[in-house]
């Protein structure tokens, strides 16, 4: 069994346009099971077999409903197997395999990300820009000063700007210490380009429609200007099934 999963998780390229990109063509494996079940204690299990992960530790889960979603993903899958379309049981295996064994190093790249976060960089112009920009950030920077009481310097352009260590530290607090809601959190983090939205999701502070928009102010402005590009657009669908499966784990790991 451990062979089959490195084969399916480590080995394979996960998003298919890195696939297009390396002009390579994952070879999936065949769907080897009949039926996906939790088990006692939120295990999952193939035909009555545990599921292990690359680093062969027990794919289980939290709470029964998160175990069920993961069940759900293995029972989707139909002749074959595909990784990219089970970004749930990907970011399940992270979390056991990574998070939960070295969490700090998790937690400092998320204070990394806070230190110059996203919407903390304004653009100049165009005014139209100007606008969208503020209509989306600064709902999450009220909720930060309004919950916790930090305060933001924001800058126009990209020069770095220094932020008051107090709110830093405030912000800090926000980060989850259980480690699948820290490994959510991280993930949300680095798709969104922001831990302010992220620590906004996790604490029910902006809905997910409203981060996911918020994280995608810039980008959607230049296909405005420009037109829709088929990778970028395949890539953005990719990256959304990674959010909301980082958000099904702040929902459900409860």
């Amino acid at each position: 069994m451990r062979e089959i999963f490195e084969e399916i998780f480590v080995n394979e390229p996960l998003d298919p346009m890195e696939a297009v990109r390396r002009n390579t063509r994952p070879n999936l494996r065949k769907r080897f099971y009949e039926r996906a079940v939790v088990a006692e204690g939120g295990a999952v299990q193939l035909d009555g077999k545990p599921v292990k992960t690359p680093a062969r530790h027990a794919l289980s889960l939290p709470t029964t409903a998160l175990a069920e979603a993961v069940a759900v993903e293995w029972n989707s899958q139909l002749d074959v197997i595909n990784p990219a379309c089970m970004p749930l049981t990907r970011l399940a295996n992270v979390i056991i395999d990574a998070v939960t064994q070295t969490p700090r190093p998790v937690t400092h790249e998320i204070e990394k990300y806070l230190r110059s976060d996203l919407v903390f960089y304004r653009a100049e112009a165009p005014a139209a820009l100007v606008e969208k920009q503020s209509r989306a950030w600064d709902p999450v920077l009220a909720w930060a000063r309004d919950r916790f009481g930090a305060r933001f310097v924001l800058a126009q352009g990209i020069v770095f700007v220094s932020q008051p260590p107090e709110s830093l530290e405030a912000m800090r607090t926000a980060i989850p210490a259980d480690p699948w809601r820290l490994g959510a959190v991280a993930s949300i983090t680095s798709l969104t380009g922001s831990g302010l939205l992220a620590l906004a999701l996790a604490h029910r502070g902006l809905d997910e429609a409203s981060v996911w928009s918020a994280a995608h102010v810039d980008e959607d402005w230049q296909t405005l200007q420009w037109g829709h590009d088929e990778f970028a657009t395949a890539r953005r669908d990719y990256r959304r099934a990674e959010f909301d499966a980082a958000n099904t784990v702040l929902k459900l790991a409860r």
